[in-house]
């Protein structure tokens, strides 16, 4: 579907997403879902493009766009690949997050790397047993003399043991959303451990797996926030993901786009029975239905 009237600023950030995505991405989706390729080279590249830290700050090497920005980059970037756009904006959730809410030493220290995708990043919210019921996750962070120690365990989390940080909410207080501090948590931690690649139907190049903290130390300094930010993981977990459900959304959408386009081209180039199947009022009358939701 046309965009709006777009300014020429618009149209650059519309036009590099969408340059890109037809160049790098679309040629090789399918092959990246058959062989479980996860493409960290390409994503990468569309690092270097700006696109790994969208609306974050640019004096610690973000973009420094809007959020407007990153819906229409998802969009673009889902029309060739919806699997990998959708880790992109997962990992500009967790860049947004070390941004926004880390100290002064945590943003210097992440954000160029995860803007440049030297550092890919994971959210790690989700548990067996407290998935929509964020506030009342059990993995835990026990403070033990100058750090704190981690145990439980996260599920269906996007790059899990592939993505080279985690950021991480853990209980540190009493029960409830009062209770829970997030964590920046390194790749390689011991005590840090993966569970087995998930089956799933389809999203195959995305690795998805389970993240298991058995007694994983890391420093005090590792806490998103600093000291100021024990107890406020449960506000800035769902502060990521409202901008989370704007990015998902705009990927549904890119992809509805290019279903719509193939099926559009294939009932108009197929004939059956001396014509195109567009020509049958009933196939015309569902695409048209496409586009009207679509739209």
């Amino acid at each position: 579907m046309p965009y709006p009237v777009l300014n020429d600023d618009d149209l650059l950030v519309v036009e590099t997403a969408r340059d890109f995505a037809r160049k790098r991405l679309a040629p090789h989706s399918l092959e990246w879902d058959r062989t479980q390729h996860f493409p960290v080279k390409e994503m990468a590249e569309a690092a270097s493009l700006g696109m790994a830290a969208i609306y974050t700050s640019d004096d610690v090497g973000g973009s420094g766009l809007r959020r407007i920005d990153g819906v229409r980059i998802f969009e673009e970037l889902s029309k060739a690949d919806p699997v990998t756009a959708a880790f992109l904006s997962i990992h500009n959730m967790c860049t947004w997050m070390v941004d926004t809410y880390g100290t002064d030493e945590q943003r210097s220290t992440w954000v160029p790397r995860m803007a440049s995708m030297e550092a890919v990043a994971s959210y790690c919210l989700t548990e067996p047993g407290a998935g929509s019921d964020a506030a009342a996750l059990s993995t835990t962070a026990r403070r033990d003399g100058d750090g704190f120690v981690l145990r439980g365990s996260k599920q269906f989390i996007s790059g899990g043991g592939v993505s080279d940080v985690y950021i991480v909410m853990a209980r540190t207080g009493d029960a409830g959303a009062r209770g829970i501090s997030t964590f920046i948590v390194e790749k390689g931690t011991p005590g840090l451990s993966f569970g087995p690649a998930e089956a799933k139907m389809g999203w195959h190049n995305q690795p998805t797996a389970q993240v298991i903290f058995d007694d994983a130390r890391v420093p005090a300094e590792a806490m998103l926030g600093g000291p100021d930010g024990e107890g406020t993981g449960f506000s800035i977990a769902m502060n990521g993901l409202n901008g989370g459900r704007l990015n998902i959304a705009a990927c549904s959408l890119g992809g509805a786009q290019a279903a719509y386009d193939m099926a559009l081209a294939y009932t108009a180039d197929r004939h059956a029975f001396g014509a195109p199947l567009i020509d049958e009022p009933t196939i015309r009358a569902t695409i048209a239905d496409m586009a009207m939701n679509l739209e």
